[in-house]
């Protein structure tokens, strides 16, 4: 069992910048595609970026140029730089994980989920 916590979210004002954090247990950390999505108030989660087992990165076309997703095997921890925030990103960030070399847009299809920290940004 793979456990998943998430740290760094907070309160900051538009056009500021987070790095949430997501460690994981287990020592098979270089065999996961890991993954952050993020739900509103109101909305459906939704895919925010990825990093394969082999390192490449995916994005959200609404983050993208904006948020920096990368990893520290050694650490068992996948960070989520956020830069030029904006109202409309405030939500529960998660992470997830899943055992394999690729990564998922859907939720559903990751082996492991985090219980989530929340951004809000201020306008």
């Amino acid at each position: 069992q793979v456990q998943l916590v998430e740290s760094g979210g907070g309160l900051v004002q538009a056009g500021g910048s987070l790095r949430l954090s997501c460690v994981a247990s287990g020592r098979t950390f270089s065999s996961y595609s890991m993954g952050w999505f993020r739900q509103a108030p109101g909305k459906k989660r939704e895919f925010v970026s990825a990093i394969r087992r082999g390192g490449s990165t995916g994005y959200a076309d609404s983050v993208k140029g904006r948020f920096t997703i990368s990893r520290d095997i050694a650490k068992n921890t996948v960070y989520l730089e956020m830069n030029s925030l904006k109202p409309e990103d405030t939500a529960v960030y998660y992470c997830a994980a899943k055992i394999s070399a690729t990564y998922y847009y859907s939720w559903a299809e990751y082996d492991y989920r985090g219980q989530g920290t929340q951004v809000t940004v201020s306008s």
